[in-house]
């Protein structure tokens, strides 16, 4: 059974999840889910507006982590809440303009080299 809630639900579902992991971070991951680069949230986790979520960091770019090595492709994300925990995972991660939940001006993460973040919006399924 598909469950479709109004505009205002899909909002307060929305803001729900940026309230989970506001000040959390966001990693990048790899088909292993070896952590190739780490994002830290803003303490408001960002905005909303309707069925899109844009959330907001500390900084888009960060450097890639020990686990990337000489290179490998970042294939999903999640979200972490302050407390480490996994809230939100199955992200897509894909190019700038690509349309993936997170765009990188380079999916190919290499350690102490720099990713960058140009996008992350997370939009409500099916709206």
């Amino acid at each position: 059974m598909a469950v479709n809630p109004s505009a205002s639900g899909r909002t307060a579902i929305l803001t729900a999840l940026r309230d989970l992991v506001a000040d959390g971070t966001l990693e990048l991951i790899s088909a292993g889910n070896a952590v190739l680069a780490v994002f830290q949230l803003t303490d408001t986790g960002g905005t909303i507006d309707g069925d899109d979520w844009e959330v907001a960091f500390d900084a888009t770019e960060v450097v890639g982590t020990a686990a990337a090595g000489a290179g490998v492709n970042a294939t999903a994300a999640r979200f972490k809440d302050s407390g480490g925990n996994i809230d939100i995972s199955g992200l897509t991660v894909g190019l700038t303009g690509s349309g993936a939940d997170i765009e990188l001006g380079n999916v190919s993460i290499t350690e102490d080299q720099p990713v960058e973040l140009t996008s992350s919006i997370i939009s409500y399924p099916g709206a």
